[in-house]
Formats: C-alpha cells, structure tokens, sequence
C-alpha cells in the first residue's frame, strides 16, 4: 500500500497539468500564507504608523501654533506696556511742564504784588492809561473796568502801575501764555497785552469788563490760594485757555487777584497730530470731561464743556474705572471694551492742574503681527503636511512590493521603516512640548532627507525668524525710546550750558545783551557766550562748529569752557586763541575744527580789543548810523594746527552803538530755490529795526530768515548775539 501510495505520487509530479501535492504543496501553501501573512502584516503596520504619524503631526502643528501666538502676544504686550506708558508720560510731563512754569510766574506775580502793596505809602503813584489801538502789536500796560466805576479814582491802579515792567517782562518770556494782568477789588483791571483795538466795539466806546465776575478772580477768591480755572473763553480774543491766578492779601484785606492765561491752542495741536491708524491721545480734565481728542478718533467726542459728559459716571464700568484712576496715578496698561472693540490704555495725571494724559491703542493693530505669523505658520504647515502625506503614499507602496520580493526581511524592513518615519516625529514633538521659548534647533535624528526633515526645517525656520522678529521688536523699541530720551537731555543740557537768562546782569544798566542760537538738529555746533571778567571788562565769543549732531555739540561744549577758562585768567583774546587752538589741537584725533569771534569789551570806554579765528565779520552800528560790516583781518580755524599765530586788532563801540555777531548759518540760509539769504538782506533787515532793543533786533532778523527759507529744511544752525553799549 505505501509503495503504491509513492508510486502515485512520483508518477503525479511527471504528469503535465497536474497539481503539485504532497510536501512541496504544503511548503507552498506553507510559503504562499506567510506571503500573505507578511503582506497584511506590512500594510497593517503602514497603516498603523501613517495613522500615527498623523496624529503625532497634527499635535505637533497646535502645540507650536499655541506657543508661538502666545509667545508673541506677550512679547507685544510688555513691549507695548512699555512703550505706551513711557510715551504717554513724557507726554503728561512736557504737558504738566508748561502748567507748572505759568504756577511758578503767577506766584511771582503775587509775592510782587503784595510787596508793593505792602510798601505803598513810600510810593509815589504811577501813572496807567486805556488801551490805545494805535499800539496794537506793541506790549503795553492797559487799564480796564467794570460797568459804572470810575477808574481815575482807583487807589490800586496807580500803585501797580509800578508792576507793569516785571508784568511785561513776564508776558514777552511766557511761551504758552499772552495774557498777564490784575484784578482789583475795587472793580478795576491793569492787563499786559499787544492787542487793544479789540477791547473796543464797533462805535469806538470802550467795552466794560467784569473784572470780579470772571471765573479766574473768583476761584481764586473762593479757594483763597492760587488755584487752575477750568477751560473758559477769552472775554475779548474769543480763544479758549485756562487761567492760573491767585490772591494777593495784604493786612488781611483782599487788594485783588493776579492771573495769566494758558492758551491751548499748541496743546490742541499736539493731540490732532497724535491720531494714527493705531491709536491717538486725548485730554480729560478733573471733571471727568473730554477737553481735547483727534477729530473722528471713533471713540470719544468732544463737546462743549456745559454738554461735555463725566467719564467717571460712563455706563462702560471698565473706562469710569480706568478715568477714575488716570486721574489720580500713571495707570499702566489698561484693556477696555468699548462699542465691540478692545483698546490698550494708559493714563498719566497733569499734577498741576489735575487733569489726565490718556494714550489709546486699537488692540488689533497691535495683535495684527502675531495674526499675520499664525497665518503664515498654518500656510507653511499645510504645505508641509500635504507633501509629506504624499511622501507616505510612496512609502507604503514600496512596503508592499518590498514585502511580495522579500518574504524573510520584508516584515523587519516594513516596521524599520515606519518606526524610523515616526521616530524623528515622537523626538520632534516631544522637544516642542518641552520648549521653554528657545529656538527649535535641527538635530541629526531629523536629517532623513525626506518629507520629515523638510517638516523639521519649516519649524525651524518659523521658530527662528519667531524668536529673531521678537528680538528685533524690542531692541528697536527700546533703541528708539533711548535715543529719543538721549537726545532730547543733550538738547536741554547744551541750552543750559549757554546763557539764556536776560537780562543777564539786571543790576547794570550800560549793557543790552540779547543771543540765541536754533539748532537745525536736535544739537547743534554752533555756541555763543558773554561773561564778566571783571567790573568793567565783558569778554564775548560766538563761534561755529565743524559738522553738525552730538559731535559737534561735544566738541562745542569743550571750546566754551576752555575759552571762557583762559579768558578768566586775564589772558588778552589773541593768547586766549592760541592757547585754546594747542590744547584742542593735542587731542583732536577726529579732526574738528572751529571758527571762533573773541573779544573783551572795556565796557567804561567801549574800546574792544577781539581776534577772529576764521569767522563771519562782524557787523557794527555807530550810535546815529547804519549797521555796516566790520572787515576784520582772519586767522587760522581752531583745531586744525597746532603752533598758529593769532591776530589782534581793537575798534571802538559808542554809547548807543551795537555790536551784532552771528554764524554762517544766517547770511547762507537757503530757500527751497537754493537762493542765500545774503549779507545784503540780512544788513537791510537789521537797519529797518536798527533803533530796536536788542531781544526785539534779533527777533526781527530770525523772523526775515525763517519767512525767506519757507518750508525748506534748516541745514545749518542759526546763532547770533547783540550788545548795545547802553549811556
């Protein structure tokens, strides 16, 4: 039976068309399930791994799209807290600046009144008089009156006529100001002014004034100290201000009430031209009203001030709170809805008139960055994953023939290769789960040169140019505010370091001294310096700087001490010169150099002795003459050789004759034709005014040069100084 059974078998395998059987069908079915075996067993673990990959992917992508929107918006917000609450302060303290230098002059005013008042029994009266319209333009003492009082007969008016001086010293230095006047109890009124055509109506009868009906005389009354009004109407200009005043008693009895107003409308400039796309500035005063905000800003509206509403009693609980607050203390960074929207806000009080600075940023400009990176991140990333489920389409069908041609390794190469797909992901999603805000770096396990390391470059280079925006958010921010900040003090400082108290020597009265100088940057190189060496002896320089910036004004602040030092040592202006030009020239690795105009006036006999380092002529008027170039003889500049002779020469300035210095930045002023304003205009200028006091010249000849240049750029700073030898 076995024999027959092989047999049969043997005789099967010879016969064509006949299936195999026995053992070698066994190996093949054998061979053909593990086949399929492994084929299955291949697409299931594709499967498995590319469902996986997927989902590690999709994590991976909303992990690092969270920290980066996070990341930047609390970048954006220190940044922006930072920078608003800065900027709105400076704002609130330039603003409080000008409130607390009109406090300063009307306490002046009222410690001057009460001496006088306190003295008027050793005073001879004075005399006053009514605006005359044939001296509009001109500061002059004015008298005006209630209704029905006689002023002639006003005990105060001819003892304060004794103020007027110090009342128009006052009213020519005030910058934010043009009103400076008293009040009397009496029902008389003695103001400052350059107008008084308008204190006339249209028959030519003078216009009665309320004197102790106005709100400046009564608050200042009622609070019985000095004391801001709200915002009011100028009784004769019509302008709104807000006037500072305050009480003068003597003996306990009210004598009247001294007050100069702030007129606003440069305050209100400011804050039309703060509005922006982002946001603007506005002012709310110590009653909670809108005094000034940008026209159309979307949120606040400006009205007049017995409609103006109280912001402290607004319905939004959130901006009451936030005005509350701004008034009383810098607030910080406030987020407050308002009609749908959300607002950065940042308050600083005005502690001189209780009012409050407010900066208003639209929140979604400022989060619009951090917007824009999330859109580019999903883009980036769905181009990312689209290519890389594409790459795993191949990958799966190579797995499939790979496992039909390999039926041993075919399963071991299947799972290596779908673990090393996942692997770089779980190690890739696992560093930006534990990211702490720090760069995502490129590792070696993401160098799979397929669709994976392509993925792990796109994170990268998100989280680089992610971490470099930040960075570059906040150094120019900072650097910004820096240079602002740096700037602005070198501005103040070189304005300090020249005179600028004029009178300069009040207890003299031979001398009329007048300079200025207006940097075309924020510093300038150009200086001027007047100086008492003794009693009767003035040394004078003006001198210009080479270049323009800080450098120069370095360079300038070092040539002023250093001259007015040699001069004080009783040196004559040649030696001061040359010693100055040796010293400079020891150190002057940068190579500047300075033009230089000294002289030292004999002020008894008005002889002045000068030498001129390579600068402009100066300019002379006898005391019955026409102002004329002086043409000096020229030395060498400063700072450029060192060892150089300087020449000395002497003129003589009469009683009544001025002396008028200035730098090239006058005569080479340039118009938006590049015509020079030339010495011809500049001599024709000075004698139209020639018979002027020496403010009232140099104000003259800075309002011809600015009108001739117009609109184009200063390039060079203006400086110029006068002297008139007084009898």
């Amino acid at each position: 039976m076995a024999g027959e059974r092989l047999y049969e078998v043997i005789n099967v395998k010879k016969r064509p068309g006949i299936r195999i059987v026995g053992l070698r069908r066994k190996v093949f079915v054998l061979v053909l399930v593990f086949l399929l075996v492994t084929l299955l067993c291949g697409a299931t673990l594709a499967q498995f791994y590319s469902r996986r990959f997927s989902t590690v992917l999709q994590e991976a992508s909303s992990e690092q799209q969270l920290s980066i929107e996070k990341t930047s918006t609390d970048t954006m917000y220190r940044t922006i807290e930072g920078s608003l609450s800065i900027t709105n302060a400076l704002q609130a303290r330039i603003s409080n600046d000008v409130f607390e230098s009109v406090r300063k002059d009307v306490c002046t005013l009222q410690s001057l009144a009460e001496h006088v008042f306190r003295e008027r029994d050793t005073i001879e009266p004075g005399e006053v008089a009514l605006p005359d319209p044939a001296n509009d333009g001109i500061v002059t003492a004015q008298v005006l009156f209630e209704e029905g009082v006689d002023y002639t007969a006003s005990d105060y008016l001819p003892i304060a006529a004794h103020m007027t001086d110090t009342m128009k010293a006052m009213y020519e230095c005030a910058t934010y100001s043009t009103n400076v006047y008293m009040g009397f109890e009496d029902g008389t009124h003695l103001a400052i002014d350059r107008i008084a055509s308008n204190k006339y109506d249209e028959n030519g009868e003078l216009i009665s004034f309320p004197v102790r009906e106005r709100p400046w005389y009564k608050g200042a009354v009622q609070a019985g100290e000095l004391c801001f009004s709200g915002v009011i109407e100028d009784a004769y200009a019509g302008t709104v201000c807000v006037t500072c005043s305050a009480p003068v008693y003597v003996g306990g009895k009210l004598i009247g009430v001294v007050g100069m107003d702030i007129f606003l409308d440069e305050l209100e400039e400011m804050i039309q031209s703060s509005a922006s796309r982002s946001g603007f500035i506005c002012i709310i005063s110590d009653q909670g009203q809108i005094i000034f905000a940008p026209h159309d800003n979307g949120i606040f509206e400006v009205e007049t001030f017995d409609t103006s509403k109280d912001m402290r009693e607004s319905e939004n609980e959130q901006l009451a709170d936030f005005v509350k607050t701004a008034l009383t203390e810098s607030t910080g960074l406030y987020t407050v809805h308002i009609n749908d929207e959300d607002y950065y806000m940042a308050g600083s009080p005005l502690t001189a008139v209780g009012w409050t600075v407010i900066s208003v940023v639209d929140k979604k400009v400022v989060d619009q960055p951090t917007k824009t990176m999330v859109e580019d991140y999903d883009r980036i990333n769905e181009t990312a994953k689209s290519a890389l489920h594409t790459g795993l389409s191949h990958v799966t069908y190579s797995l499939l023939i790979m496992g039909v041609l390999v039926l041993i390794i075919g399963t071991g190469t299947a799972f290596l290769v779908a673990s090393g797909i996942v692997r770089p992901l779980v190690a890739m999603t696992e560093e930006i789960r534990t990211n702490t805000g720090e760069v995502f770096e490129m590792k070696d396990i993401y160098r799979t040169g397929d669709e994976v390391e392509l993925l792990a470059e796109s994170f990268a280079d998100i989280s680089r140019k992610t971490k470099q925006y930040i960075i570059d958010i906040t150094r120019i921010t900072k650097e910004k505010e820096r240079i602002s900040t740096e700037l602005e003090l070198a501005r103040k400082i070189q304005a300090e370091m020249l005179p600028n108290t004029f009178p300069p020597f009040p207890d003299r009265d031979d001398l009329d001294i007048f300079a200025a100088m207006k940097p075309a940057k924020e510093v300038g190189g150009d200086f001027y310096d007047f100086f008492l060496i003794d009693k009767d002896h003035l040394g004078m320089v003006i001198a210009d700087v080479s270049g323009k910036g800080v450098p120069a004004a370095l360079f300038m602040m070092m040539t002023k001490i250093l001259i007015n030092e040699l001069a004080m040592q009783g040196l004559s202006p040649r030696k001061v010169l040359e010693q100055a030009n040796s010293i400079i020239c020891q150190n002057n690795e940068e190579e500047m150099f300075v033009t230089v105009w000294f002289g030292i006036l004999e002020i008894p006999t008005g002889k002045i002795t000068a030498a001129n380092a390579g600068h402009e002529y100066p300019i002379i008027r006898k005391a019955d003459g026409d102002f004329e170039v002086f043409k000096d003889r020229h030395s060498f500049l400063i700072g450029s050789r060192s060892g150089m002779k300087y020449v000395e020469y002497e003129l003589q300035l009469e009683r009544g004759g001025t002396l008028f210095l200035y730098t090239d930045g006058v005569p080479e002023a340039t118009d938006g034709n590049e015509e020079m304003f030339g010495m011809e205009r500049l001599l024709d200028v000075m004698n139209r005014h020639k018979d002027a006091a020496c403010r009232d010249l140099l104000d003259e000849v800075e309002t011809e040069v600015r009108a001739f240049v117009g609109d184009a750029e200063q390039f060079d700073d203006l400086t110029f100084m006068g002297l008139t030898l007084l009898g």
